[in-house]
């Protein structure tokens, strides 16, 4: 718009080109939609705003992604800490409370504010089923204890230490979520748990991004033969039955190895079936985007092909590279947890959720003994939270949609 057409617009006469408002320079005056600046309470959106703030405007609209971005930013920074959250290790058993239900904490004893505590329970065995009763004692209100001295543990491997965030009444029990067929706190054994079942995603989520980032890159920039190569490498993995080469794979890992090793094999082998879809996007994203001038500018003064896929193509496909990230990561959760309820993936003394599942296989335990079944819930929250995130990022990272 040249300084006469201002002098021209309606509305506007005597102004200078300075005065008028800087939304005006971009937005032709016959596409102003006066609807459109009323639903936005009268102001124009800027089009100067950076691109980063645009994009965390528009993801903090997404309230279900803040909540989960929330949740999961909680648990991860949780995960360090799981000694000192879990009151009990992870396999401490309690050879007098085999399948004990869980045991509310109370606040008021008798009309009587005493704090967080819980009953003393006592087995009795019930002849007719064939199982356990718990009879609570509520004449005996035992307080819990916080940041207390408790069961001792090397924390991450390189000191000992006793310092837990809640432990159980002196005498008594905690057990929140109520106890395994070996007496073990079903809760501390969720808490411990999530150690590996969080991590296993995160770690094949880097393999399968360096791999899909790499060939999707060569496929898309050079073409060719790289290109057909990459192509029939991702039709023939596409076309296996994903869940056969998964147990196949797993049983092939040695059952002597360590708890550590098999992690480490699971994880890699989750990442090593991931990367096809990703690779494929790359390739279709560079496609399109190697016939650019900024990517000719590049490649005519010198840049080697590393850095222009590097440094000017990839950084333009990131925002589907980042949900495609936060979509793979609750695959791969649910992909250890099928493994290890199936008993082809992590195997005891290992704790992961998959490993918990793995117990409540007996639909009669299930049926008398429901909390055995707990750790479906962290994994079904986890998996929704992931996918809500994902969502959010996805409308976030295209602002201007």
């Amino acid at each position: 718009m040249t300084p006469k057409d201002h002098e021209t617009l309606p509305g506007k006469a005597g102004r200078a080109p300075s005065a008028i408002d800087p939304a005006e320079r971009y937005i032709d005056e016959a596409a102003y939609d006066p609807a459109a600046e009323a639903d936005t309470g009268g102001a124009r959106p800027d089009l100067d705003m950076p691109t980063g703030k645009l994009i965390r405007r528009r993801f903090l609209k997404h309230k279900l992604a803040v909540i989960s971005a929330v949740f999961l930013a909680f648990l991860y920074l949780c995960v360090p800490f799981v000694e000192v959250i879990a009151p009990y290790g992870a396999n401490t058993r309690d050879a007098q409370h085999l399948y004990a239900p869980p045991q509310p904490v109370h606040l008021w004893h008798e009309d009587e504010f005493i704090g967080p505590f819980v009953y003393p329970t006592t087995p009795q065995p019930d002849l007719e089923m064939f199982r356990w009763d718990y009879i609570e004692d509520r004449s005996n209100p035992q307080p819990l204890r916080f940041f207390c001295s408790g069961e001792e543990y090397e924390f991450w491997g390189l000191f000992p230490a006793d310092f837990h965030l809640v432990c159980a009444p002196e005498g008594g029990t905690l057990f929140l979520l109520g106890a395994d067929r070996l007496g073990r706190d079903v809760f501390s054994r969720l808490v411990y748990g999530a150690r590996l079942s969080l991590t296993v995603g995160l770690i094949g989520i880097i393999i399968s991004l360096t791999i899909g980032m790499t060939l999707g890159g060569m496929a898309g920039y050079f073409g060719g033969i790289v290109d057909s190569t990459v192509q029939r490498m991702i039709e023939v993995i596409r076309s296996l039955p994903e869940l056969p080469i998964w147990l196949a794979l797993s049983a092939a890992v040695p059952a002597t190895w360590s708890p550590v090793a098999v992690f480490v094999m699971i994880s890699v082998i989750l990442g090593l079936l991931d990367w096809p879809g990703l690779a494929r996007a790359v390739r279709s994203k560079l496609l399109s985007l190697r016939e650019e001038d900024f990517v000719r500018a590049a490649e005519l003064i010198g840049a080697k092909p590393s850095r222009v896929i590097r440094k000017h193509l990839l950084p333009n496909f990131m925002s589907h590279i980042v949900v495609s990230a936060s979509l793979s990561i609750p695959a791969m959760i649910l992909g250890e947890t099928a493994l290890s309820f199936l008993g082809l993936g992590l195997r005891p003394p290992a704790t992961s959720w998959g490993v918990m599942l793995n117990e409540a296989q007996n639909l009669t335990v299930v049926e008398f003994y429901p909390w055995v079944a707990s750790a479906m819930v962290p994994v079904m929250l986890v998996v929704l939270a992931f996918n809500f995130l994902g969502d959010g990022l996805r409308d976030a990272m295209d602002p201007y949609s």
